[in-house]
């Protein structure tokens, strides 16, 4: 049987104290020699077939990450038998440790609803499906950082150094954006609610509690982004649907029925020679009409 001891001051297989990367030769000393080596593209694994046990390798002669299998998986490499060793954490069974004190999980990434429990820079997560644990993965523990891997200057506006269009109603310009954003795919970057989130540092955003009513922030990004002149005559038709990428992006979770994007006025079209076919649903009762008169084909949705 396989006991492993998890605490603040060492990570132990078996009385072994081991540090990661581990060197096969050790694991096949403390846990057994007994190991299916399995290839992949970027990773090697080791598998203890029947002990339970997976170990991730990046250079086919030492291991990651070691894995601890508490539910039978169906792949080739899974191993044939769930882990039945121990595995305490501080001098305490580690599952009930888990459940017991949800207060000292860290997450480890964007949307860990499981988190990990730290100790001595390494990390013990655990995989969660239908609220029960299915294994406890090992490793050097890596602190999530918010916006990692997002460039810094992403969500940057920049001024243009060619000539802007000057809107002067909102909501016909959000109508231009999910055209030329989301549809024709010509304004970038194109913009993530949640990357957006992840990536601001002027304060946390919480999309769950705020996304029933427009996000100031985004708004503004909206408002203050240039488009620019040149990408006028790609605007041949606007169509406005509740589920329109730009106003999910603005408030998700509005169910659509609100009026923060209306248009007010029908000035801009004179921007937009080319723009023949309007299908509104957020607008005001005279823009369908005035639509009409400027020689657009403008119907309610």
């Amino acid at each position: 049987m396989v006991h492993i001891e998890f605490s603040s001051d060492s990570f132990q297989i078996n009385s072994v104290a081991v540090e990661f990367p581990i060197p096969l030769a050790t694991l096949k000393t403390c846990i057994s020699p007994d190991c299916k080596e399995h290839k992949g593209k970027n990773k090697t694994l080791f598998v203890w077939e029947n002990l339970g046990i997976i170990g991730y390798s990046s250079d086919g002669d030492s291991v990651d990450s070691l894995g601890f299998e508490l539910e039978i998986s169906t792949y080739d490499f899974s191993p044939k038998v769930v882990f039945s060793g121990t595995f305490n954490y501080n001098g305490e069974d580690i599952l009930q440790y888990y459940k017991t004190h949800e207060d000292e999980r860290i997450t480890t990434f964007k949307g860990d609803d499981s988190g990990a429990l730290v100790q001595n820079g390494l990390s013990a997560w655990f995989s969660i499906s239908k609220d029960v644990v299915c294994a406890i993965e090992v490793s050097i523990h890596k602190p999530y950082v918010r916006g990692a891997g997002i460039p810094e200057d992403k969500y940057t506006i920049k001024p243009l150094d060619e000539e802007e269009i000057e809107f002067t109603d909102f909501g016909f310009k959000l109508s231009i954006i999910e055209e030329l954003m989301y549809m024709k795919g010509l304004l970038k970057p194109k913009f993530d609610l949640y990357e957006f989130a992840d990536w601001y540092k002027g304060r946390e955003i919480d999309i769950d509690e705020e996304g029933y009513e427009p996000i100031a922030e985004v708004t503004q990004y909206f408002k203050d982004l240039p488009i620019p002149k040149r990408l006028a005559p790609e605007i041949t038709e606007i169509y406005q649907d509740g589920g329109n990428d730009i106003y999910m992006n603005l408030s998700p979770f509005s169910g659509g029925a609100v009026e923060y994007w209306d248009i007010e006025r029908s000035d801009d079209v004179k921007h937009f020679p080319n723009l023949k076919k309007a299908t509104l649903c957020y607008a005001q009762e005279h823009i369908c009409d005035e639509f009409v008169i400027l020689g657009i084909d403008a119907e309610w949705i």
